[in-house]
């Protein structure tokens, strides 16, 4: 529960957090005539800054916390600079998700209270109803804290859900877009769409789409003639994001969702798999996508899959080398994860990365970025 005051009265509601963080030990209330340079200070202390204000007022305090985050002192920044310069790709990779996390907890402090119908008694404030809706399920009627910052994200993934993302794989317009849900990464890096678009096919009678996403690889397959593909994934969010998908697609008769820890039961003669690619620690659900902690995920497709491949059939691995780049994982380990499967390599087809970052060279990470090299790996018995 988060407790504050405000007016001389007590006050309570639930806290939440998508991510999982602590609740502040702190809350104070906070309103429209609270200096920014004063926010910083607080937020950076841990305090919990609960909005009383305009709602307007509260998203440019936020801006004006996000300036101050990213503008270090100038011997800060060559120290920092510095230590960056001296560390290796793995270093280099730590220091950067301490330094977001860090960014995060202060760009955070920003608190909103949310009624027991989701509405948000604030001057200016949005109406927010359906995107908490759609994240979070139907209203409890208790009222809720959230950070602003979580918030926002909320209103931009009900953007992206109402919008869509346009899938060339998928055909011409307007039947190719999809719409990912709140929690769900999106397919915004075509490139691994493409490969599997692309691909020759081992057989059109049956695939198995382990970790189905938004169901974008299923709609792909379907798309490409594969009479049935039997799609899996734990989360919840998952299914029915791509079962929402796969109905506007006028698939949902082709593709079967399981909710399964990696494969179903059975075998068929192409398992396809696009895990996350980086082995570290998610800090919230839509990081699952890109970190798989200790290559669980990878680690585990790859032991099972010769028990649910049929003779002749292939399993397709989609992977970035990223890890590699940044000294998280060797290729070597990764071919003797595949030869400790019982299996081998039958082929591999490679993609540059397309999206922005791989071109930013003010990124920390823009070295490794520049060499990412996206690729379909094509497994098959040995």
């Amino acid at each position: 529960m988060i407790e504050w005051s405000s007016q001389g009265q007590a006050h309570t509601a639930q806290w939440r957090s998508e991510s999982g963080a602590s609740a502040p030990r702190r809350v104070i209330a906070a309103d429209d005539t609270l200096p920014a340079d004063t926010a910083y200070r607080m937020a950076c202390e841990g305090t919990g800054l609960l909005w009383t204000g305009d709602f307007q007022n509260a998203r440019m305090l936020l801006q004006a916390l996000m300036r101050r985050a990213d503008r270090k002192p100038r011997k800060v920044a060559a120290k920092a600079a510095q230590k960056a310069a001296a560390a290796t790709p793995a270093e280099a990779f730590h220091l950067h998700r301490q330094a977001q996390a860090q960014r995060a907890r202060v760009l955070s402090s920003v608190l909103i209270v949310l009624e027991g119908d989701y509405t948000i008694a604030l001057r200016r404030a949005p109406d927010l109803r359906q995107a908490c809706t759609e994240a979070w399920g139907p209203a409890s009627g208790n009222r809720v804290v959230a950070s602003l910052r979580e918030l926002l994200g909320l209103v931009g993934a009900h953007e992206w859900r109402k919008k869509g993302v346009e899938i060339p794989a998928l055909g011409a317009p307007p039947g190719n877009r999809i719409h990912p849900h709140y929690g769900v990464f999106s397919p915004v890096r075509g490139e691994y769409v493409d490969l599997v678009a692309q691909a020759p096919l081992p057989s059109k009678a049956l695939a198995f789409d382990v970790g189905v996403g938004t169901g974008v690889l299923s709609a792909v397959l379907a798309r490409r003639g594969v009479q049935r593909v039997v799609a899996t994934d734990q989360d919840a969010r998952a299914l029915a994001c791509a079962r929402e998908n796969l109905q506007r697609l006028g698939l949902a008769g082709r593709v079967e969702l399981q909710q399964q820890d990696l494969f179903p039961e059975g075998k068929a003669p192409l398992v396809v798999c696009n895990p996350p690619w980086l082995p570290a620690r998610a800090s919230s659900p839509i990081e699952r996508a890109v970190y798989d902690e200790g290559s669980g995920m990878l680690r585990g497709f790859l032991a099972g899959l010769a028990a649910h491949l049929e003779p002749g059939g292939e399993g397709w691995l989609i992977l970035s080398d990223l890890a590699e780049h940044l000294q998280l994982r060797t290729r070597e380990q990764l071919l003797e994860w595949i030869e400790q499967g019982g299996l081998k390599v039958l082929g591999r087809q490679d993609v540059k990365p397309r999206h922005g970052k791989s071109a930013d060279a003010s990124d920390a990470l823009h070295a490794a970025r520049a060499a990412e090299v996206t690729s379909l790996w094509r497994l098959g018995l040995a």
